[in-house]
């Protein structure tokens, strides 16, 4: 019996949108409606797999990026796909954020490759975040990728974009409320990156940076080590104190929000309080 075709057609809403047609040759019955679903899923999954080998193909690599990052909401099982599929993390993705660092110091980073940057960590993000790959992806502790888009001091946009993006992809990990996550984060030392941006950076750096910080505090394991020795609870409270004398001048709800959340945090370990008694002591 001849398969029906499968035609592929412009959609206002995407531009990759399918649009499946169940034609009955010689008079025959149409396709049953689960017939047709399973015959979307089946071309959904084609076009993924297309898109993922693509980008091991210097010619395709750049439209099948951005495709991947635009539609990654839509392709469930993105992330081991991408994850197992031979090169892909390493020679397509890894490679693509590698390639930045020369423009890097001194500052000559583009708007056209720190977007691809972007998408590459959006892709990344997608395969750290998901419950299949994400503890073989902190064991080869990718995210160290991202330090040195977050420890660049240039103001220009590309730079804050690829700043962002790169805080995001943290933020999505402790997102993840996970007790393993937060001891990798705080391995690889996240929070006095953070603690760094929340002094220097963007009012969005600033607020996801919070963020992060936040997150990792939830934890009770992040807790205690922000709360573990006088210098770790010191460059906490410092940083937040700072902040909050910022926000005086530049107010901004959304990044208060986060400041009056850590500091809610901190009042749950008694020693916190110990600690704050005792610098505001010796300041005096």
């Amino acid at each position: 019996m001849e398969k029906p075709p499968i035609f592929l057609v412009h959609n206002p809403l995407g531009r990759y949108s399918l649009s499946l047609a169940s034609v009955t040759l010689r008079g025959k019955r149409r396709r049953s409606f689960n017939s047709l679903v399973q015959v979307v899923k089946d071309t959904k999954m084609i076009l993924e797999e297309q898109l993922v080998l693509n980008l091991c193909n210097p010619e395709l690599h750049g439209n099948a990026l951005v495709l991947l990052s635009k539609k990654r909401e839509i392709f469930n099982d993105l992330a081991p796909l991408l994850w197992y599929s031979f090169g892909t993390i390493a020679a397509a993705l890894l490679q693509e954020i590698v390639s930045v660092y020369p423009a890097l110091s001194p500052p000559t980073l583009s708007a056209r490759a720190a977007a691809r940057a972007c998408n590459a960590l959006a892709l990344l993000q997608n395969v750290a975040t998901h419950p299949e790959t994400r503890t073989l992806f902190l064991e080869a502790a990718i995210p160290l990728y991202l330090f040195p888009f977050l420890n660049t001091t240039s103001q220009a946009k590309s730079f804050e974009h690829l700043c962002v993006t790169s805080l995001g992809f943290l933020g999505a990990l402790a997102k993840v409320d996970d007790t393993e996550v937060v001891k990798f984060l705080l391995k690889i030392e996240v929070i006095p990156l953070c603690l760094r941006i929340m002094g220097t950076g963007s009012e969005l750096s600033k607020t996801v940076a919070t963020f992060i910080v936040q997150k990792i505090m939830r934890d009770e394991v992040g807790l205690q080590h922000i709360c573990a020795t006088p210098e770790c609870f010191f460059q906490a409270a410092s940083s937040l104190a700072n902040m909050v004398i910022a926000l005086t001048e530049q107010p901004s709800t959304r990044l208060l929000k986060h400041v009056i959340c850590c500091y809610i945090r901190l009042t749950d370990d008694p020693r916190a309080c110990v600690l704050r008694y005792e610098l505001t002591f010796l300041r005096l």
